[in-house]
């Protein structure tokens, strides 16, 4: 049975099968035409045209005995009755009776692999001038074209399952990395508190060097978690969460994320222009984690002889935030430059889930705002994010 209904699908999908019946029928006058696939027990209408109210449809089924495509299957030799009544071979023949036709014409359909697929067949009550036609020779073209189809079908549908099996195992996989990062989160803020505890309360020259490396790592592995359910969010469909409202603090919290990153990459020079912002709407914290990533992915992979620098102003009613750093990114990794995962394959290793890019951009676009990004060997890299402040 899921045989059949796969084969009866694959002929659904095949656009041309309808316009091939309606050139048969047109040519020989035969108003009942159909593709069946016929096995060694089965006969089943995959394919009908039927202008005689024959009363068959698609997934209908005769009895294979009661058929001649059933002698077709056998002999693989194309049948062409002209007036079954009257024909040397088919006068006596049950099926003309049966069926109550008088002209019939069925070609066999190989698979491109040789085996037998089912038949092209048409019939009528009246009689009809087929083997004086070129129609024998017009169907079997037909059946050759449509063995090439339903391959091509077969293979596109496979793909195409495949495809999906691949989708649904990634949104398992992003739903468990969801899950993941959730439960991640008690043990480590438990970390986190514990070591925060130990430094303030119990101070111990020999201890206090392993604690706050403790922290050190316990809050970079707490960010990584946050990049995790960032991207979780993202990629099932929910988004980032924001919390909209006047960005009360906005610039003190930028001076601070480029203090926060200076302080743990002191060699690099870092130069910050933010003026006053207010009037900027949006979600503060996460504004903040966008510069975060920016800045950190110009850190990361932008020359190392030149300043990063960073501004964000309010002009001509738009809150526009830009990082620009020395170095060009290769044009083969522009495109895929916000996806997940990504990095330049030059890159030595670095920290971090190659998340930060595509956080920054989900970041913009839940704001309705702009993210661009040009590179040149001359100026550099920039990233610019802009938002409206009306």
């Amino acid at each position: 049975m899921e045989q059949k209904a796969a084969d009866i699908a694959t002929l659904g999908r095949i656009s041309a099968v309808p316009a091939m019946l309606k050139v048969i029928s047109d040519m020989t006058g035969l108003r009942f035409a159909a593709v069946a696939r016929v096995t060694d027990d089965t006969w089943t209408a995959c394919a009908v045209l039927d202008q005689l109210d024959f009363g068959l449809g698609v997934g209908g089924e005769l009895d294979l005995t009661t058929t001649i495509c059933h002698e077709v299957r056998g002999s693989h030799v194309s049948v062409v009755i002209d007036k079954a009544s009257e024909d040397p071979l088919y006068h006596d023949h049950h099926t003309p009776r049966l069926y109550q036709f008088e002209s019939y014409i069925s070609v066999p359909v190989f698979r491109t692999n040789g085996e037998f697929f089912g038949t092209i067949c048409a019939l009528d009550p009246n009689p009809a001038d087929l083997r004086s036609s070129s129609i024998q020779t017009t169907m079997e073209s037909f059946a050759r074209v449509l063995s090439l189809q339903i391959e091509d079908e077969e293979a596109a549908h496979c793909t195409q399952a495949q495809l999906q099996e691949e989708r649904g195992t990634a949104e398992l996989r992003e739903q468990f990395i969801a899950v993941l990062g959730h439960d991640l989160r008690n043990p480590l803020f438990a970390i986190n508190f514990g070591a925060e505890r130990l430094l303030r309360k119990f101070p111990h020259p020999a201890t206090d060097t392993l604690v706050r490396h403790i922290l050190a790592s316990g809050r970079r592995a707490a960010q990584l978690v946050e990049d995790l359910l960032d991207f979780a969010r993202g990629r099932m469909g929910s988004g980032i969460p924001l919390n909209i409202s006047a960005c009360k603090g906005l610039q003190q919290a930028l001076q601070h994320v480029v203090s926060e990153v200076q302080s743990v990459h002191p060699q690099r020079v870092i130069r910050a222009d933010i003026g006053d912002l207010q009037g900027v709407s949006g979600d503060r914290d996460r504004l903040a984690q966008l510069l975060s990533n920016l800045v950190a992915n110009a850190i990361h992979h932008g020359r190392h002889d030149g300043p990063v620098e960073v501004t964000a102003k309010i002009e001509q009613d738009r809150f526009n935030l830009t990082v620009k750093n020395p170095g060009q990114i290769d044009a083969q990794a522009l495109p895929r430059l916000f996806e997940p995962y990504s990095r330049p394959a030059k890159d030595t290793p670095q920290a971090g889930l190659g998340l930060g890019l595509y956080i920054v951009k989900q970041i913009a676009d839940a704001h309705g705002g702009e993210l661009s990004v040009s590179t040149t060997a001359e100026h550099g890299t920039v990233f610019t994010f802009s938002l409206p402040t009306g």
